[in-house]
């Protein structure tokens, strides 16, 4: 009995140490990475997508594989980050990290598929909601990373809530709601993994 409960307080030591370390997981030149890919997707709407409100299927297979592929190039990093280290602390880390950002991430495709499905004449509130739950899923990662990060967070709600506010009309699905969001709020999380984490003193 005595053994399991050492085993026990063993695993709650190693939990709270890493609930309260530090994930070097996310790498700046990633994250800029994605908010490029942001910047482009606008670029690309100016361009082939000018009435995205008549447009809206075409408008939502753009945001959708852009968002897809930023999740797939942050995820294949920390899948390599975790293959290439021999640390079980770090592959527990890299695990705590993705529990706790991803249920904003599903959040915000369920609440996507129901608008969707269900309710499409509100449609127009989707780069404001996603910039909410993006911001959302920052906090909730805020433990495991460099304080500064909160700045990051709060851009994201805010931006947010000023989007839902002046998305209307022509402003419905404008490039540079989601360019100003998620291409500057990319950028800005960047330079604070960049600063905090990765430049040598």
């Amino acid at each position: 009995m005595q053994l399991h409960d050492a085993i026990t307080q063993i695993s709650e030591i190693r939990s709270h140490l890493a609930r309260t370390e530090t994930f070097r997981g996310y790498r700046a030149a990633t994250v800029a990475g994605s908010g490029v890919l942001a910047w482009l997707g606008a670029a690309a709407q100016l361009m082939w997508l000018p009435r995205p409100v008549e447009q809206i299927s075409g408008w939502l297979a753009l945001w959708v594989s852009i968002a897809s592929a930023s999740l797939a190039m942050t995820a294949g990093e920390m899948w390599l980050r975790c293959r290439r280290s021999r640390s079980a602390w770090t592959v527990r880390l890299t695990r705590l990290a993705a529990e706790q950002f991803l249920p904003s991430v599903a959040a915000g495709g369920l609440v996507t598929a129901v608008l969707v499905g269900a309710a499409p004449e509100a449609l127009w509130m989707l780069p404001g909601l996603w910039a909410v739950f993006y911001g959302l899923g920052v906090f909730a990662s805020w433990r495991l990373l460099p304080r500064p990060i909160a700045w990051a967070g709060a851009y994201y709600l805010a931006s947010g809530a000023v989007v839902l506010a002046v998305a209307r009309n022509e402003w419905a699905f404008s490039p540079w709601a989601m360019a100003g969001t998620f291409g500057v709020g990319q950028l800005i999380i960047a330079a604070i993994l960049y600063l905090t984490l990765e430049r040598k003193p």
